[in-house]
């Protein structure tokens, strides 16, 4: 039995209406007339009824690209169907961009409606028993289990196996969807405290009220609806590792409790008489800037110097993807055990695809990709056909002909990263697919903050004087700019036309 079909919208005759047609398939629906009304239900204790949301985009207040960017910094995972009267491109690459699961266009019929939720339920089906699956397995997690070959991300490990070997503070800091948990659970897998309990806590998902208690502790009857006593996740991951994720969401009257538990190694369960020693290696996380967040008076500066004694940052996607091919192999692996009959593989065109495309919602968004495309699929090769929403956002960037079975790197023993490889049979290259006409343009920097206008500026005249190979008048015209302005531009950027073609040309 499904849980219900969450609808969205403002319009009473199209929440009606669809109601009405998702009643035909044979599924309950709760309903809200706002976005905020919708992410209330959704981030509520009825959260765990909704297993598919049909999100109309156009609605007053919080609108449906809104209610998605909400979704995803308070890491709700529901599927969600986005549906609207203004249909185009850029209304469905700005939705999937957000992590729409799907997309459909008013009036939309109920047979294509019935089809998307379908989807999206038997996605939701899988990713379920994969996860059952991978944690029967049961597994300690290490620096060698990790899907990478990038520069980048060996630097990342290298940083993790120094920390490993201490118990400091490590502050892990990176985009939504990175990786970060994976690094710290690889960190504790590592050390001395391998085996013991490894508890997290997204501090982003926890209502303000009930932080203290969560992560402290409280006695029974110490406020309203203390009925039972807590331990708290402090004393749970004693002798272990306490994750906190999203670290940057506390209220600062509970950093201030947690800079005393930090330093002292105690903590003060809420009601209790006496304190409780607890022994813990800390490891904290966030997207977000602590440093600006402690100019800005959010986050106190005291407990970020005592957080932030070994940083560690973990780089988006889109600047490794290199690490795209092993990623994939990765996923489409886990997805064996599940349905030992289908041994996937994919296509070079498909590849090329995954790869020019920059994974707003990284690592996360690549997984969830490929579980949908490997549900979904009727072959056992996944090509474009399978990645629709990817390949509305690509398309024009890559040559995306038919092409044979990737050859994805596999990995011995189901070891995606393996250290100890001998020379001789080291990294295996990515596949060469169809290469790029053209790049598209990152808006974010490393760090997740948005780039500078002159430098997203030089890199969009580099890219239009390769593609239409340096013919200066075109440049300019397919800029919007006058050719002495464009070659005013080129001059101050230190740019020379022919140079740089001769440059793409040598590589």
């Amino acid at each position: 039995m499904t849980g219900s079909i969450l609808i969205v919208d403002d319009d009473p005759v199209q929440r009606r209406l669809v109601e009405a047609a998702v009643g035909r398939f044979g599924h309950s629906a709760l309903t809200a007339e706002s976005g905020e009304a919708g992410l209330s239900l959704m981030d509520g204790p009825a959260a765990r009824e909704v297993s598919v949301v049909v999100l109309d985009l156009a609605m007053p207040g919080m609108d449906g690209i809104a209610v998605l960017q909400a979704m995803r910094a308070r890491d709700i995972h529901i599927p969600v169907i986005v549906q609207t009267a203004q249909g185009g491109i850029e209304t469905v690459v700005k939705a999937m961009r957000h992590g729409a699961f799907d997309f459909v266009v008013k009036p939309v019929s109920p047979e294509r409606l019935n089809t998307a939720i379908a989807s999206a339920l038997k996605v939701e089906e899988f990713e379920v028993a994969v996860k059952r699956s991978s944690r029967r397995l049961g597994q300690t997690l290490t620096f060698r289990d990790l899907a990478t070959r990038s520069s980048s991300m060996e630097r990342v490990i290298r940083l993790g196996q120094k920390a490993a070997a201490s118990s400091i503070p490590i502050l892990i800091e990176g985009e939504s969807g990175v990786g970060k948990e994976m690094v710290a659970r690889a960190i504790q897998g590592s050390g001395d405290r391998k085996g013991k309990p490894f508890v997290t806590v997204n501090c982003g998902a926890i209502p303000d009220n009930l932080v203290e208690s969560i992560l402290f502790g409280h006695e029974k009857g110490s406020f309203t609806g203390a009925t039972e006593k807590h331990t708290g996740k402090f004393v749970e991951a004693h002798s272990g590792t306490l994750f906190l994720d999203e670290i940057g969401d506390l209220p600062l009257d509970v950093q201030v409790k947690l800079l005393r538990a930090v330093q002292e190694g105690e903590v003060d369960p809420v009601g209790a008489r006496s304190t409780v020693k607890v022994d813990i290696r800390l490891i904290s996380a966030t997207h977000r800037d602590l440093l600006q967040q402690v100019k800005d008076g959010r986050f106190r500066e005291d407990l970020f110097y005592r957080l932030n004694v070994f940083p560690i940052l973990v780089p988006p996607l889109r600047r490794r993807k290199e690490d795209i091919p092993f990623l994939v192999r990765h996923f489409m692996d886990k997805v064996t055990p599940v349905n030992p009959r289908k041994r996937l593989s994919i296509s070079d065109a498909a590849l090329a695809m995954l790869q020019a495309y920059d994974w707003p919602g990284n690592i996360r968004q690549l997984e969830n990709a490929i579980y949908r495309a490997s549900v979904l699929a009727e072959g056992e090769v996944l090509t474009p056909e399978e990645f629709p929403q990817i390949r509305a956002q690509v398309e024009g960037t890559v040559v995306l002909e038919a092409s044979a079975p990737s050859v994805v790197p596999d990995f011995p023993e189901d070891v995606a990263l393996d250290r100890e490889r001998p020379a001789a049979t080291a990294p295996i290259s990515p596949p060469r697919g169809p290469e790029p006409r053209f790049g598209t343009l990152a808006a974010l920097d490393e760090r997740g903050n948005v780039r500078s206008l002159a430098e997203v500026e030089l890199e969009m005249i580099k890219l239009a004087i390769d593609h239409y190979n340096g013919q200066m008048s075109e440049v300019a015209r397919r800029l919007g700019i006058g050719r002495s302005t464009l070659y005013r531009k080129l001059k101050e950027y230190g740019i020379d036309p022919e140079a740089e073609r001769a440059e793409k040309v040598a590589y």
